[in-house]
């Protein structure tokens, strides 16, 4: 429902990058290359479309394994090489993750995250980190089988939570993202920091000006 005497109905928060460190992206995956001695290119040159796949949950956590490593005998197992991939995730230095609890705490918006996330990665992070406790609302790629920067994931998100996108607040550290959900008539914030985005919320009128 919406209430005239808050700048928005809803929060939208994107999870790698914003509030925890990316779980699979570029840096993440040189890390395991080199810990389970794989060769990165051959990785890389493996890796995209599956992982759009795997993202959309259109290909389980195996199928993307076997397409992307395990071709070929490992001395490794699925198991082991996953356990790594998770160890990965982190809350980020300087994230958001403050601002989100304390958000939520205030019960004054629907809040939730907007994020690209594989099912069996979202699902370990989400618990990992209790992001379940903070969140109302899961917009993630691996549920809607759609992704950023598509003007559809967001249009789509529009639909879930309901009302006028201009009263939906997306923050997404990823200057393409933020603009694609510009396009599709939300606000959005690109995430540069913890200090930086509490001063963005004061201006919106999201937090009182200290």
């Amino acid at each position: 429902m919406t209430n005239p005497m808050l700048p928005f109905d809803t929060i939208l928060f994107d999870v790698g990058g914003v509030l925890l460190t990316n779980g699979w992206d570029h840096c993440e995956r040189a890390e395991i290359m080199a810990r389970f001695d794989l060769d990165p290119a051959e990785f890389e040159a493996r890796h995209p479309a599956p992982n759009d796949k795997w993202e959309r949950d259109l290909i389980t956590l195996d199928e993307y394994l076997d397409a992307t490593v395990f071709y070929e005998p490992r001395s490794f197992s699925k198991a082991e090489f996953f356990k790594a991939v998770c160890a990965e995730s982190k809350l980020l230095e300087d994230g958001a993750m403050g601002v989100l609890e304390e958000i939520a705490a205030s019960g004054q918006y629907l809040v939730g995250v907007l994020n690209n996330e594989a099912r069996a990665t979202n699902e370990f992070r989400f618990d990992q980190f209790g992001l379940r406790e903070y969140i109302e609302v899961a917009l993630s790629s691996c549920y809607l089988g759609l992704r950023k920067p598509e003007l559809a994931i967001y249009r789509r998100a529009v639909d879930i939570v309901g009302g006028a996108p201009e009263r939906i607040l997306f923050i997404d550290d990823r200057a393409e993202n933020a603009a694609a959900a510009r396009k599709a008539g939300m606000t959005a914030i690109r995430f540069e920091g913890a200090e930086a985005l509490r001063r963005q919320l004061e201006e919106f009128g999201v937090f009182a000006t200290r």
